[in-house]
């Protein structure tokens, strides 16, 4: 597998010099209230700890480069560039994600909280967008169903909605008039889909904490779905015993189904998905594989569904 390995701390610059003497003490006071500080400055901080995770590909992994300056982040403007120039300044100080609904302990969780809930792996996975491109990022998080177990879902509980952040003082541009969908951002899954080991809650990638356009603070990353499903910045999850509304299919039903399992059985209605662009490539001529080729972890979860219907 490969698996990237983050760049040493410099533990000098970031903690005490008793604490830095002391390799005991200062593992006890890992910096993850650190993190969560730089990152509300919308500074890079390398995530310590992080381990390897046998759900990695052994797939060449994107230039980082590349990954961060060609972003789908309409909160940021529209074009593939836009948020990587606009979203520099954005600020997640005290942020917190309130998970709520069908739930015995709902409950707000700050950033300190969630970066400290589970161990922190590096997952090397494949990310296919619908519009037939494709990345493999090394994203850096643990199972998103290490944060629901903590509000323990209530049976009435059968699938799960996703808000992202959205306030117009820090992203001007996030309005329908100019976006074209509406705000806040909006994404659901089923609940055996989010409690799937291979969905992600994510807050990092290439060993640093999240870049802005990526998603900072924490976010979404679910493999096996077009990447719209991964939802980025987000402040609220509500367990629900109906299907939640999503953006895009709200957008545009015909063209963007609740599901979105990456299959290229099934084409856009304005394109194909049989092939796809790995970037930074310029040609579509890497195959799409059924699941983006999770198929093996994620098949059964939609057994006897006709995946034609529910796209």
């Amino acid at each position: 597998m490969l698996i990237l390995k983050p760049g040493d701390l410099r533990y000098s610059e970031i903690t005490p010099k008793p604490v830095y003497l002391n390799r005991r003490r200062f593992l006890a006071a890992v910096p993850a209230a650190l993190v969560a500080a730089r990152a509300a400055r919308g500074a890079a901080a390398r995530l310590p700890n992080v381990g390897k995770s046998q759900f990695s590909t052994s797939e060449p992994v994107t230039a980082e480069n590349v990954v961060t300056r060609y972003n789908n982040f309409y909160e940021f403007g529209t074009g593939k560039g836009d948020p990587a120039h606009n979203a520099q300044n954005f600020k997640t100080e005290n942020w917190t994600v309130s998970v709520e609904g069908e739930c015995a302990r709902p409950r707000k969780f700050s950033m300190d909280e969630i970066l400290k809930l589970a161990p922190l792996e590096e997952r090397i996975y494949r990310h296919r967008c619908v519009e037939a491109w494709s990345i493999v990022v090394p994203w850096i998080g643990y199972s998103l169903s290490a944060l629901l177990k903590q509000v323990e879902p209530a049976p009435k509980a059968k699938f799960v909605a996703f808000q992202s952040y959205w306030d117009t003082r820090q992203m001007p541009l996030a309005r329908p008039e100019i976006a074209g969908i509406e705000f806040p951002y909006v994404e659901g899954l089923r609940i055996d889909e989010a409690m799937h080991p291979l969905a992600l809650l994510c807050v990092g990638m290439y060993g640093e904490s999240l870049p802005p356009q990526d998603g900072a603070p924490v976010r979404l990353v679910v493999p096996w779905k077009y990447g719209f499903k991964s939802i980025k910045s987000i402040v609220k999850i509500k367990l629900t015993g109906g299907m939640p509304p999503t953006t895009w299919n709200m957008a545009n039903a015909h063209e963007y189904g609740f599901y979105s399992n990456v299959n290229p059985n099934v084409d856009h209605p304005r394109w194909s998905q049989k092939m796809e662009q790995r970037l930074p490539g310029i040609f579509k001529n890497h195959p799409t594989q059924m699941f983006n080729g999770y198929g093996e972890q994620v098949a059964s979860l939609y057994s006897g569904m006709d995946l034609r219907k529910y796209y």
